[in-house]
């Protein structure tokens, strides 16, 4: 056990030295300690020498999952918190990587628009663009669509979510301590484990789904096991588009629902159900923008990637009694402009908070 005499400094140098050890005599830390690392790190405590190292002998370590469990249990004492008003929906509440997209064009915050308009709240978080990728951000996306969700108090955020079933927790303005381990990925040039720890956390408290991107097989078991840890009883983990929760339509979807501490592999084809097609390439703001607004309108090239992803997520959130019928749910919302009105409504939302 860490000795609660020594200085922060001290402390985070037994942390580090049992993750930087090497193959043969590395250790993994426990929750507790992973918890005191985290927040030796938010807090400054721990040296910019001390940080660096820690960040890149962990990823290369890899995280373990009581330490992701650990370093989640500072997060949720951290950051900002929102709650479900009683006899409402879960809501659907997405992980994804904070640096943004830049190769495949994203659905997600058209997917939000359908979900809302179905009565299915949803809770998004990111950050603005930061290393490696400084891709398109959420922020941007919503931007593009005239509906700016920066520079909010959480009393805003969290009075929104009330109103409109939707809430989008932006780092800079919302988890501040958080921003002070942005300039190590730059200085690393490597995602660092925090970035695992944004697929897992979510700001949400209560009864939730939440959805959780990965890339590699290795990182969605880790992630089972620390969520599993961290007491989240309903988990959806998505190989995505880009280690996001965008289904992709060019390709099998490889998901897995996680309750009770047992994981039920789910194999999406998109090529049964009328939607198989090549996804979308990124080609730059403008293009998006245009997509996305046709896409709202039931056409374009983002039409099928959109009612995929929308009509699996009413289907996993329980809106839908099968994928079938969230599939042909999502349709009818997007041809009868109830996805487009859901924006305009949180359009006129956020202008009510301008003109007070």
């Amino acid at each position: 056990m860490t000795s609660a005499v020594l200085s922060g400094r001290d402390r985070f140098k037994q942390h580090l030295r049992k993750v930087g050890s090497g193959e043969h005599t590395s250790k993994g830390m426990s929750r507790e300690e992973a918890a005191d690392a985290m927040e030796l790190m938010l807090q400054g405590e721990a040296t910019p020498a001390q940080i660096g190292a820690f960040l890149i002998a962990h990823r290369i370590r890899r995280p373990e999952p009581q330490e992701l469990t650990g370093m989640l249990d500072t997060y949720r004492a951290h950051g900002p918190v929102l709650q479900s008003t009683a006899g409402s929906r879960a809501p659907l509440c997405f992980g994804m990587p904070y640096d943004g997209r830049t190769r495949t064009a994203p659905i997600y915050p058209l997917t939000a628009l359908v979900l809302l308009a179905c009565g299915q709240p949803v809770v998004l978080q990111g950050g603005d663009r930061m290393p490696i990728k400084y891709g398109v951000t959420a922020v941007d996306l919503f931007r593009l669509l005239d509906l700016d969700l920066t520079g909010l108090p959480i009393s805003a955020v969290a009075d929104g979510f009330q109103q409109n079933g939707f809430a989008l927790i932006h780092q800079p303005d919302h988890f501040p301590i958080a921003e002070t381990l942005i300039g190590y990925r730059e200085e690393l040039g490597k995602r660092p484990p925090v970035a695992s720890l944004e697929l897992l956390w979510t700001p949400h408290q209560g009864d939730h789904l939440l959805v959780s991107g990965f890339v590699h097989p290795p990182t969605e078991a880790r992630a089972w096991e620390a969520l599993k840890e961290a007491g989240e009883t309903d988990v959806l983990t998505v190989k995505g588009l880009e280690g996001g929760t965008d289904l992709p339509i060019g390709r099998a979807c490889i998901t897995a629902r996680v309750g009770n501490g047992k994981a039920e592999r789910l194999i999406l084809h998109p090529r049964d159900h009328g939607c198989h097609d090549a996804d979308v390439e990124w080609a730059d703001e403008n293009t998006w923008a245009d997509q996305a607004r046709n896409a709202l309108q039931n056409k374009g090239p983002l039409c099928d990637a959109l009612r995929w992803n929308a009509g699996a997520y009413l289907w996993f959130s329980g809106c839908s009694d099968s994928l079938e019928q969230g599939i042909q749910r999502a349709a009818s919302v997007l041809q009868t402009g109830q996805a487009q009105a859901m924006l305009d409504q949180l359009c006129a939302w956020r202008s009510s908070l301008s003109i007070r």
